[in-house]
């Protein structure tokens, strides 16, 4: 139909807008406005939906999705192992020894590829039909998971191994951009999925190692027998799990940085049968519970609903801590074991480190992140294995309940002096200063919406911020010192901490509140300001565990804060204008080439072509795009200067621009550089050496057990891919990728074929590369850049300006987004056990920087 032809009338019985009211902004709402957005489109518009946020939470739900496949394929008997590896340039890679999702073209899916309908479409999965060989439970639930990863990846590429070929197929933005592709045969099977985090989604794509190797590890205790590793190439740490007594193993490692009360890990298994057959809602769900107290006194339950982590518990977590106090209780009552005191169901958790397993075949999970379990027949059922089997146990083992229940009473007296200790405390308060600390300086204001509570490290710069502040909405607590290591601390001794003391005062919450408690304090943030060093730092851990441990719900409500001064100030010489201040070295570094391209201009000597203004600012730009893949590719060891001068491809009629090769194969002592999977298959298909039993290497490629056979391995060099595309834009401002990197020598001289001319005069530039350190040393001149280590370096207006004004500060949020990570982090730094805490240092020792030593 031509686009010109006049609109057909419409029926007479056709509904017809009527003319639309213009709403407060003068816009009209009719029909043209209401969309329809496709799966794709509408993730990307709101991803939060989907994956829990587009924070750190929803980055990492990203990679779960993927693994959490490849455990559904193992719970059902179809894969052994899988594999994550952070490449150098920020992309995930997830691969398994599955099935391979299929990839055949059907009419049922309108003659698509099964394998671009996964990735592409909303709801589209094998695991809603019990005939795909999905019979135990699993956590893939909608067809979105996959879906999503696609939709929030700035690229995303799948391979597949299956029915004796190699398939690939390729998506950008969710989009596809290569369909599917026949690559060569193939004797295993397996999916490979890698994907780029999109920086437009996500504030922040850097992956966390030690969160992705919390999973897996988990993962591997929680599916005895699958092989789970990890593999980081930024920083080269790598680590393989395996464990045949999974939720055993489990618990004794959640118990490693304390005493055990026994050495046993109590263990309840089993499958309970819910729901009527006549009815035909029967159900078989199998329960596996795992437990065992030491001497500490935090409680450590970790929840799972078909393999995946429940960080909000949910009905199955209920149903364990009814059976625990029940039978204890029931036990307890029948030996004569309680005297004065019968402890409650706190009392009988308190030093417990227990995991609590389910598997239904029908699992219902809050939100697509699935954070608790809400099947309620999973708590008569965890109730009904636990209550039995522990029974059982305690009749079997009487010393072993003799030590349960004198833990418990201890508990509940420790639990009753807390509470006399609580009403002294505050009977103490309401009779000399009505309940606030001394020191504290208090706001005017008392609405929560508007009032923050700065907890500030030392005397001095608790002076500073109260003579800045704005005393209307802004109260000022100085803690003297370092508080208590509350890790280490039964609730009485925290309570007479004098710091501790004032704090719980102060924010009008008493220990461990509700979330009832909370919406009752008395500033409506928390925000933790210390100095920038070693003391600041420790300072700092110090009341963030004392939060996470008594005033938890204070977090998880997204009350609390981290200050971040800023870490340079910057003036101008001469100048009486008021300095600037700069939070972050990345943004320094990109202030002084702004500054640096000021008056610059470069010049292209052969042609006396000049770059300036916007056009410079634009090649500014992309070489700042560059400096982190070229960083990355050179810690490889791969010299950037030979792959320009001997592997460039797809170089035009005039010889110029090009492209660089993506994957290095070495075979023996020579390189062999492929440029894309196609050519890498085919190079394999000829040159790769049989099968052996030996384990794959890091690339996953078959390792040699012979001493005399040649070395041969694969390395895809990620950072390519941004490399490639940079290079791109590079030659739309006529840059040939040779204008990267040094001439060399003419007649004994260094060659320099570009020139900068500033305001000072003008210098020569062996590659492009030289640029921008050149343009930041033209942007520090004139200037004084002051870099601070702690407050005391500010007096009360700076103070102010730089890190209490709403308008100008940068607040960082403290979240939940890891209780478990942080629960652990916090048992190793802060707890008794000095050998997990001195492994956790030698592991992380080369990540420090900028320490004051």
């Amino acid at each position: 139909m031509s686009t010109d032809a006049p609109d057909a009338p419409a029926p007479a019985d056709a509904p017809v807008d009527a003319p639309a009211a213009a709403g407060p902004d003068g816009a009209a709402y009719t029909s043209d406005q209401i969309r329809h957005l496709q799966g794709i489109e509408g993730i990307r518009l709101r991803p939060a939906m989907y994956i829990g946020g587009t924070d750190a939470v929803g980055l990492h739900h990203l990679v779960y999705e993927l693994v959490d496949n490849v455990i559904d394929e193992f719970s059902n008997q179809h894969a052994s192992a899988c594999r994550v590896k952070i490449n150098a340039d920020g992309s995930v890679t997830v691969s398994d020894d599955g099935r391979g999702i299929p990839v055949a073209e059907t009419e049922a899916l309108g003659g698509r590829s099964a394998l671009e309908v996964v990735f592409t479409e909303l709801h589209a999965g094998g695991k809603f039909d019990r005939t795909s060989g999905y019979t135990t439970g699993t956590g893939g639930l909608h067809g979105i998971g996959i879906t999503a990863v696609n939709a929030c990846a700035e690229w995303l590429e799948a391979e597949v191994r299956r029915d004796g070929h190699h398939w690939t197929m390729e998506f950008k933005k969710g989009q596809l951009t290569q369909p599917l592709k026949k690559l060569g045969t193939a004797t295993e099977t397996g999916t490979t999925v890698t994907f780029k985090p999109d920086a437009t989604i996500f504030g922040d794509t850097d992956v966390s190692y030690e969160t992705l190797h919390r999973r897996l590890r988990d993962a591997a205790f929680l599916n005895a027998g699958l092989k789970t590793a990890i593999e980081d190439e930024r920083t080269d740490q790598s680590d393989e799990f395996h464990y045949e007594d999974g939720l055993t193993e489990f618990v004794q490692y959640l118990n490693r940085t304390e005493t055990p009360l026994f050495p046993q890990v109590i263990r309840c298994a089993g499958e309970i049968t819910v729901g009527e057959e006549s009815e035909g809602t029967e159900q078989l769900i199998g329960v596996d519970v795992a437990f065992q107290y030491h001497s500490g006194f935090a409680e450590q339950i970790r929840c799972y609903g078909n393999g995946i982590y429940n960080s909000e518990g949910g009905f199955h977590l209920s149903g364990f801590k009814t059976a625990l106090t029940r039978t204890l209780n029931a036990y307890g009552k029948r030996t004569n074991a309680f005297k004065d005191i019968v402890p409650a169901g706190d009392d009988f958790r308190e030093g417990l480190a227990g995991v609590v397993t389910v598997r239904l075949p029908d699992p219902k999970f809050l939100a697509q992140n699935k954070v608790k379990l809400l099947n309620n027949e999973a708590e008569g059922a965890v109730n009904s294995v636990v209550g039995e089997q522990l029974a059982k146990y305690l009749e079997e083992h009487p010393d072993i309940a003799k030590v349960i229940l004198q833990k418990a009473m201890k508990a509940a007296e420790a639990r009753e002096a807390a509470k006399k200790a609580r009403e002294m405390v505050r009977r103490k308060g309401a009779l000399t200063t009505g309940g606030l600390p001394e020191k504290l300086r208090d706001c005017r204001s008392r609405e929560l919406e508007s009032t923050e509570l700065y907890l500030v490290e030392g005397d001095s710069a608790g002076g500073s911020a109260d003579t800045g502040r704005d005393s209307e909405h802004q109260a000022i607590l100085p803690l003297r010192g370092k508080i208590l290591n509350v890790e280490k601390a039964q609730l009485v001794k925290v309570l007479d901490n004098n710091e501790i003391s004032n704090i719980f005062k102060a924010v009008g919450v008493p220990p461990q509140a509700g979330d009832e408690d909370v919406r009752k304090r008395r500033y409506g943030r928390i925000v933790l300001m210390c100095d920038a060093d070693i003391d600041g730092s420790h300072i700092r851990t110090l009341i963030l565990t004392f939060l996470f441990r008594h005033l938890r719900e204070l977090v998880r409500s997204g009350a609390i804060y981290i200050a971040q001064p800023p870490l340079y100030r910057v003036t101008k010489k001469g100048s009486k204008a008021p300095p600037r201040y700069v939070l972050t070295h990345e943004e320094m570094q990109t202030e002084l080439a702004e500054l640096g391209r000021d008056g610059t201009t470069l010049v292209v000597k052969k042609d006396g072509f000049e770059y300036e203004e916007d056009a410079l600012a634009r090649l500014s730009g992309l070489l700042s795009k560059l400096e982190e893949p070229l960083e990355t590719l050179e810690r490889r060891g791969v010299d950037f200067r030979l792959m320009v001068r001997e592997q460039l491809i797809d170089i035009d009629e005039q010889g110029r621009g090009g492209r660089l090769p993506r994957f290095r194969v070495t075979l023996g002592p020579d390189e062999h550089w492929l440029s894309d999977k196609a050519a890498l298959d085919a190079f394999l298909e000829e040159h790769q050496p049989p099968a052996t039993d030996a384990p794959p290497n890091g690339d996953g490629e078959p390792a040699d057990d012979e001493d005399d056979a040649p070395t041969f391995a694969v390395t895809d060099l990620h950072e390519i891919r941004a490399i490639n595309e940079t290079l791109v834009e590079l030659k739309g401002l006529g840059v040939d990728p040779r204008d990267l990197i040094s001439a060399g020598l003419v007649n004994g001289e260094v060659v320099q074929p570009f020139e900068v001319r500033h305001k000072s005069g003008e210098d020569g530039l062996e590659s492009l590369r030289d640029l921008l350190p050149r343009l930041r040393e033209l942007g520090e001149r004139g200037l004084s850049v002051v870099r601070f280590k702690g407050l005391g370096e500010m007096d009360s207006e700076e103070l102010w300006t730089t890190t209490m004004d709403p308008e100008t500060r940068t607040l960082m949020q403290v979240t939940m987004a890891d209780a478990s990570g942080a629960d652990e982090i916090f048992r190793i730094l802060m707890g008794d056990a000095v050998e997990p805490r001195r492994e956790f240092i030698e592991k992380h020792a080369l990540e420090a920087r900028d320490l004051d030593v």
